[in-house]
């Protein structure tokens, strides 16, 4: 689907930037010994390897149905996108804190650091085509949501993962900046240990957030409250259907919802009519949503609380 294809660019962006950042910032680290340097060079590398994650999570995620998983795979997607949190925190953000531990109890002035000011530049740019590749593709999805209310209500991981991944790449770039900055200026050491500390507070915030949002996905998350009334307003459209008494949902993958309801019909309709009623509303709400949905009606007679 067009939506998958806008995510896969959106890591391939993202995977080709990291690894050319990484080695760079890491070549830049050993001609400077700056621990900005080095916890961005992790940061880089911690971020190729994320999207490795989810470019296998969404191989694994196509996969089709079987005996053992009748529903899919589609929630392999959401499980790797938790494993990129959990990634960026142990493998950035720890080691980030403790570099700048480090150099708080070891300072020494930076080493030719033309090389961290060319490494930076360069880095900032490289970023800053990733991100516009992510936004891009997010936009396609955000609709008139804000990039808060996307990030918090979309169901599609692997954007808001390079999208909070970007972004946390160019503010952790700025704060290395900074750092080797007033380490140069002031000649001492542990401004370049102030901006890895910023780094790997910086990596552990993202890790927390992209976490909550992951987490909530694998445990049966709902569909978006405007696809929910969707659905509703679809089912009482269905001639036959006299009120819908209770509606369940449940993202099954980025792209597939699992739709349950309790539907009021006439007593008196005949089982065929129930049954064309039921696949009306089956089709009234595929059209009503943007997901493959898997559906299952319960026609029942509505009794007043």
């Amino acid at each position: 689907m067009s939506n998958d294809q806008g995510g896969l660019r959106a890591i391939l962006a993202a995977l080709g930037a990291n690894v050319g950042i990484a080695i760079s910032k890491f070549v830049a680290f050993l001609f400077t010994g700056s621990s900005a340097m080095l916890a961005e060079a992790v940061h880089s590398f911690a971020d190729s390897s994320n999207q490795v994650l989810l470019l296998i999570g969404g191989r694994r995620a196509a996969r089709p149905p079987d005996e053992e998983h009748p529903f899919g795979y589609g929630a392999s997607r959401f499980l790797y996108a938790f494993l990129v949190a959990v990634v960026i925190f142990l493998a950035g953000g720890v080691f980030a804190m403790y570099e700048a531990w480090h150099k708080f109890a070891d300072p020494h002035p930076l080493e030719e650091p033309v090389w961290a000011f060319g490494v930076l530049v360069v880095s900032i740019g490289l970023e800053g085509f990733s991100l516009r590749t992510a936004a891009k593709e997010s936009r396609k999805r955000r609709g008139r949501l804000s990039w808060a209310q996307f990030v918090r209500r979309t169901k599609a991981p692997e954007l808001v993962v390079v999208l909070l991944e970007d972004l946390g790449a160019l503010t952790g770039l700025a704060f290395a900046l900074v750092g080797v900055t007033l380490a140069v200026v002031t000649g001492d050491g542990r401004w370049d240990a102030v901006g890895t500390l910023a780094i790997g507070i910086l990596l552990v915030l993202i890790a927390i957030v992209l976490a909550g949002q992951t987490s909530s996905l694998l445990v049966n998350e709902a569909a978006d409250p405007v696809m929910v009334s969707r659905i509703e307003e679809a089912l009482g459209e269905e001639p036959g259907i006299e009120r819908v008494i209770h509606l369940r949902t449940a993202h099954l993958g980025p792209d597939e919802l699992l739709v349950g309801a309790k539907i009021a019909v006439d007593g008196s309709a005949s089982g065929a009519d129930v049954a064309h009623t039921i696949d009306g509303a089956e089709e009234r709400v595929r059209a009503a949503v943007p997901y493959r949905c898997i559906i299952y009606l319960e026609p029942d007679l509505y009794r007043a609380p």
